[in-house]
């Protein structure tokens, strides 16, 4: 199986939105998207993924790196622990060196292919708002140069087309793409794992809802099914 692009893939809106960006440029059939199990908080996410993938005729598979929950703690592994974000501190839903090991993995299964590309749909919106240390450009790009030095090949890259845009820029990305009705009924960011408006609580809802409000109120006739209560959001 040769590939052009892999989509770290988790089934939300800006991985999926990522997942749009490279099949408009290498087409569905050269496209791969990865998902990966590490005892999430919840399984939902996978399962959209897959959905996803299967609605835009890409190949999807699972990676297993269930050894996270035995090597580090995290409110998004299991769902024991109470979400939390205590002034002065990182969250606790902060997965300690995530994205770079997905990012690593998958680009090794990318080089396997052939691919000279991953696609991660990292914002540094997330940094600078739940201190996500490794949602950074300058991050990812310490990334990229061990991902090249590994595999000989200086032009490899990590894609992060989202990484400097605000949600309502990811929205207006995704209504120019003509898949944004679609992936705002079939995505889920929520880190309870519950769809569309989501719980409306956790740091992952307010962060997409508010940008989403911004979105709908300046595209009154872009219709979605929970269109007024977003609209009916406290500021």
């Amino acid at each position: 199986m040769k590939k052009a692009a892999l989509v770290v893939h988790s089934g939300g809106m800006d991985s999926s939105l990522c997942l749009a960006l490279a099949i408009r440029e290498f087409g569905a059939s050269a496209v791969l998207s990865v998902s990966f199990t590490y005892n999430q908080r919840h399984s939902l996410e996978l399962r959209k993924a897959q959905e996803i993938s299967q609605h835009f005729g890409v190949d999807h598979v699972e990676l297993d790196l269930s050894c996270l929950s035995q090597i580090t703690e995290s409110a998004l592994i299991g769902r024991d622990v109470k979400i939390e974000h205590l002034p002065g501190s990182a969250p606790n839903t902060l997965v300690t060196g995530r994205n770079g090991l997905m990012a690593r993995v998958a680009g090794i299964h990318a080089h396997s292919l052939g691919a000279h590309c991953i696609y991660l749909g990292v914002m540094e919106l997330e940094a600078a708002n739940s201190g996500y240390r490794d949602c950074s450009r300058s991050y990812m790009d310490l990334i990229e140069s061990a991902l090249r030095l590994d595999f000989a090949n200086p032009r490899f890259e990590i894609r992060t087309p989202l990484v400097s845009m605000t949600k309502k820029e990811s929205m207006e990305l995704g209504h120019a793409l003509g898949v944004l009705e679609y992936l705002l009924e079939t995505t889920v960011t929520c880190y309870e794992g519950v769809e569309k408006e989501g719980c409306q609580k956790c740091p992952a809802c307010k962060l997409r809802n508010q940008g989403l409000k911004i979105f709908a109120l300046e595209h009154p006739d872009f219709k979605f099914s929970y269109r007024e209560k977003i609209l009916n959001l406290i500021a």
